[in-house]
């Protein structure tokens, strides 16, 4: 029997109903965007370049396809209606071949060269590449048919704490992918503006090199920072006379060295110092341009014949030079004698003039970061990339430090 009850039942019932449904179907779509937003998190946790990759993909190819460094021939195709008779369309014949790879943080391309009128090109792809995927050379190596390079992304991120600086067995680790092997690419040259980091790059290096058992030589013409040391350690002058007595005992001592390895009972010949087990020396000459003009004329003359000598005899003895000054003007580095420098570091702003003084005539394009120890490096292989000291905490006291190294500290 129908009661008039059921007839407001009914829709009740069916809005009820319906609430559930929607209800139910609401959590359903809350928990399968949560699952998927979790997937997607992890897949990016565990991939975390898989989608920059895919950029650079397409960036590499768009960059084949816009500057067309591709082969074309011409094709003929048949249209829908064969009264017209077939029409002319370019096609691709040759595409070059470029395999890409990237691995922690290293881009790894290849490209195969063919000899075609894009050769030139592809073998020329830093200055596209660099600021295109916002990389770094760090390596270019030809072999048969083929270039490889090795570039660098987002170069910061592999920049290391001063505690992070360590010297062992004829190396210093300055970034994570930089060091400087000094006991075969002897010599360092540092270039830097004021407010470039300049300074502070010296002091990270010299707060290594007491952990050692190297002997330090310390010049300061400018009686500035690292003239403080000498409240520290011995072997730190900033008076002309003293600096030149200096270098003068480097040169002899270094002389003295080569001649006394000759007689040890165990030498042989094309070892170097530590097969003998003696110490490396380090003479770290700051503003070595304000030191020459300070010298004159006169007195230059020899100063350069001995830098000469010692960069040219004092790797197999053990001596080495790290010589820092806003601008290496030829002027005080005369006969090649700069470009005997393995290690180069370019630091702060400079001009392309400025560049070209420490790295040569390259096409490598330099871009300016308002970043303090941020600059160019060439370690040595004539390839120049960007570089970044290490860090230095707020409050750091490297007088501190540096004494507390020498007296042998580990907290």
């Amino acid at each position: 029997m129908f009661h008039l009850g059921m007839v407001f039942f009914i829709p009740l019932f069916v809005l009820a109903v319906l609430t559930y449904y929607y209800f139910f179907l609401l959590i359903g779509l809350i928990v399968m965007v949560a699952v998927y937003a979790g997937l997607g998190a992890l897949y990016f946790k565990r991939f975390p370049h898989h989608y920059k990759q895919l950029e650079h993909r397409q960036a590499i190819a768009r960059m084949i396809l816009d500057n067309t460094w591709y082969v074309t021939e011409d094709g003929k195709s048949e249209g829908w209606f064969k009264d017209l008779g077939k029409s002319s369309k370019k096609k691709i014949a040759h595409f070059p071949k470029v395999w890409y790879r990237m691995q922690k943080g290293v881009i790894y391309l290849t490209v195969r060269i063919t000899m075609d009128k894009h050769q030139k090109q592809l073998a020329d792809l830093e200055p596209k590449i660099e600021p295109g995927l916002f990389c770094e050379t760090i390596r270019k190596d030809y072999y048969e048919g083929h270039i490889s390079y090795a570039f660098l992304y987002d170069a910061e991120r592999a920049r290391i704490q001063i505690d992070d600086v360590a010297a062992k067995d004829g190396t210093m680790k300055l970034m994570h992918h930089i060091s400087w092997q000094f006991d075969s690419l002897p010599h360092m040259l540092v270039a830097g503006g004021t407010g470039g980091g300049k300074t502070y790059f010296l002091l990270t290096i010299i707060n290594a090199l007491v952990k050692t058992n190297a002997v330090l030589y310390i010049l300061d013409p400018k009686n500035a920072d690292l003239a403080d040391l000498a409240t520290v350690m011995p072997n730190v002058f900033s008076q002309k006379e003293e600096m030149v007595d200096c270098l003068n005992q480097f040169y002899y001592d270094m002389m003295d060295r080569n001649a006394a390895m000759k007689e040890l009972p165990n030498y042989k010949t094309g070892e170097n110092y530590a097969y003998y087990g003696l110490p490396a020396n380090f003479l770290i000459f700051d503003e070595y341009v304000a030191f020459m003009e300070m010298v004159g004329m006169r007195e230059s003359a020899p100063v350069m014949d001995k830098i000469k000598q010692i960069i040219m005899l004092g790797r197999q003895s053990g001596f080495f030079l790290i010589l820092a000054c806003q601008r290496p003007d030829a002027k005080y580095l005369q006969d090649g004698t700069r470009d005997q420098f393995n290690f180069r570091v370019a630091l702060g702003r400079l001009s392309e003039h400025g560049y070209s003084m420490m790295f040569g005539e390259v096409k490598k394009q330099f871009f300016p970061k308002t970043i303090k120890g941020r600059g160019y490096v060439d370690v040595g292989e004539n390839v120049i990339t960007e570089f970044y000291t290490p860090l230095v905490p707020a409050g750091y006291d490297f007088l501190r430090e540096i004494e507390r190294h020498r007296a042998g500290g580990d907290s």
